[in-house]
């Protein structure tokens, strides 16, 4: 089932459920999905959705940190819950040795040696995670690595 069409269900069952706040949570990325579909001018496949929903999620953590900076812890929990319900339809995130591997793997394939090479790194390493680590990570861990 792909993750449009579950959204299309997990939205029937939050409407008959009365669930307001998932059933925003899912009209937004279902909407997030369409509007890529359309910039793409096809239809898209998992990674693509993937990438729509890890930017939500993104957005939703950029949120928080400003809403607690600014006081506004009220926001911030409802910010939280949102993310909650998003991250039900994001893949586990990879554990850390196994991320090392790919990044030690993708910098031993490119002969990556500096800071220059780093985009290319980071392209192959998200490439091969299979939506399955955050780019700030990634791009953190491959920044360390090239001595930067």
């Amino acid at each position: 089932m792909s993750l449009e069409q579950r959204l299309t269900d997990d939205m029937k069952a939050a409407m008959k459920a009365g669930e307001k706040d998932t059933l925003g949570v899912v009209r937004r990325v279902l909407a997030a999905l369409k509007n890529a579909r359309i910039d793409k001018q096809a239809d898209l496949d998992e990674q693509d959705e993937i990438k729509v929903v890890r930017s939500i999620a993104k957005q939703h953590k950029e949120s928080i940190e400003q809403f607690r900076a600014a006081g506004r812890e009220d926001l911030a929990t409802k910010e939280e819950a949102e993310l909650a319900i998003l991250s039900v339809y994001l893949p586990p995130e990879m554990d850390e040795s196994q991320l090392d591997a790919i990044i030690d793997e993708v910098i031993a394939e490119t002969g990556a040696s500096s800071m220059k090479d780093m985009g290319g790194v980071i392209k192959g390493v998200m490439a091969r995670t299979g939506g399955q680590a955050e780019g700030g990570v990634v791009s953190a861990k491959v920044k360390e690595r090239l001595g930067g």
